[in-house]
């Protein structure tokens, strides 16, 4: 069992945006804990429906009322410092803390918290990972950015000393953890509006490679060379996995081949000696890759092949990970989260395997300032669809201060030889994408925002 000696201080724990992936995780395993847990979310969501079914009060929007006499109040990084609740506790003298600080508190009630950090594929790997410890019978707590059919919804509370967790870098909030294992992905040139420069992203991962103690363990991307380098910054055992820079990598793949729904099938080798037959039912090469990871990460803990042999082949993909919803017309729908150059391209690429008539796009970019700064990049890799459209952008955190619209990737597309549409609102994407899509074409909603609508819109 964890010993949560550490976080006895605290009885009663109020939790402002419990409704978010991260907090409504660690609501429920503060729950499981034996701790006494309120909410507040600023609407009524399924995750919110779910807290309250397991115990938890949680209130529909924020109000000085809901704070009385809690020991802590922990608020997630969507929360600005004037929100009436934070202001109460203050003014009761109660400490508040932000999210990430109190994960990383969780972190350390385990002895054995492993993460998975990375710019793309976290939550897949994350998902991989859980699901081979799963199968092995350790019993592990996870937390993964994403809802995971296996578990029914994006985290669990196991027994043991295992924690399973998704790390982002964003803020640098994976800085606040204490794992004894972890996977670097890749590192790219994402969150800009936080980090600035891509060489604050390098500084911050070498940093959370000094978090990895001695007699732990660091998994490395050998094909991406700033992921790479980070071996130099470390005394823990170190992991390379790859397909390209085979000198390198302690886990390759060859023999790479894909079925019609572009699921691949690959030879593993450990170094020069044949490993295993892998079998993924998610598509592209990227995802061989992410599996490449979990296979020395599990192989390291003692996992035998045949255990994550099946249950990656168990692994159907994350919620809004390529995932299919339905069909409209004889069309198949996706709906994707990726909303970096980097993720449209891999989907793109995966699209590349499968057989299929056209492929269209639906594209919400994710924030001004990331569309401001990778217009050129977003607008070559949605080139790789055969139709364009695209949907006003997603604000999330931010007001437009940056001068820019999504009809200026629209027409910067156009500019590079290729058709595409700024449709703003989603009854009309809807509305032409029903009238215009033709049997065995392909529709990937794509965005990390609200586009994720549209395919239930199409469906109905």
């Amino acid at each position: 069992m964890p010993n949560i000696e550490r976080l006895k201080k605290y009885k009663k724990i109020h939790m402002v945006g419990i409704g978010g992936v991260s907090m409504s995780g660690i609501a429920e395993i503060l729950i499981n804990f034996g701790f006494i847990v309120t909410g507040s979310n600023n609407i009524e969501t399924e995750v919110t429906k779910r807290l309250s079914q397991s115990g938890i009060k949680v209130f529909i929007g924020h109000d000085s009322h809901n704070i009385t006499d809690q020991d802590v109040v922990v608020y997630s990084a969507a929360i600005s410092q004037d929100n009436v609740e934070l202001i109460t506790a203050k003014s009761k003298n109660i400490p508040i803390i932000e999210r990430a600080d109190f994960l990383g508190e969780i972190t350390r009630c385990f002895k054995d918290t492993i993460t998975i950090s990375g710019t793309h594929g976290k939550s897949t790997t994350t998902s991989m990972v859980a699901l081979c410890f799963l199968e092995a019978l350790k019993d592990p707590s996870i937390q993964v950015g994403a809802d995971l059919r296996q578990i029914n919804g994006n985290y669990k509370v196991g027994n043991s000393e295992y924690f399973i967790i998704e790390a982002c870098e964003y803020v640098e909030s994976f800085l606040k953890f204490s794992p004894k294992s972890a996977i670097i992905l890749n590192i790219d040139n994402d969150h800009l509006d936080y980090f600035k420069t891509f060489e604050n992203i390098k500084n911050a991962f070498v940093k959370y490679v000094k978090l990895v103690p001695d007699d732990g363990l660091l998994v490395l991307n050998a094909d991406d060379k700033n992921c790479a380098e980070l071996s130099a910054y470390t005394n823990a055992k170190v992991l390379f996995y790859g397909i390209n820079n085979k000198e390198l990598a302690d886990f390759t793949a060859e023999n790479i081949v894909f079925d019609e729904n572009g699921f691949p099938e690959f030879d593993v080798y450990q170094k020069d000696s044949f490993y295993g037959k892998i079998r993924l039912n998610i598509p592209g090469i990227h995802n061989v890759s992410n599996s490449l990871a979990v296979i020395a990460l599990c192989d390291y803990y003692g996992i035998t092949y045949e255990t994550i042999k099946t249950a990656l082949l168990g692994f159907s993909g994350a919620e809004r990970r390529f995932e299919f919803k339905g069909k409209i017309n004889g069309a198949s729908i996706y709906d994707d989260y990726g909303h970096h150059p980097t993720e449209i391209t891999a989907t793109a690429n995966a699209l590349k395997n499968k057989k299929y008539n056209k492929s269209w796009v639906v594209f919400q970019p994710h924030t001004y300032s990331r569309t401001k700064l990778l217009l050129d990049d977003l607008a070559k890799c949605l080139m790789n669809f055969d139709n364009i459209i695209v949907l006003d952008i997603y604000a999330a955190r931010e007001k437009n201060t940056y001068n820019i619209s999504s009809k200026d990737l629209a027409d910067r597309i156009i500019s590079l030889g290729k058709n595409a549409m700024y449709l703003p609102d989603f009854n009309t994407c809807v509305k032409y994408l029903k009238e215009n899509v033709k049997p065995n074409d392909i529709i990937v909603t794509q965005g990390a925002g609200t586009i994720t609508e549209i395919g239930a819109m199409l469906l109905n």
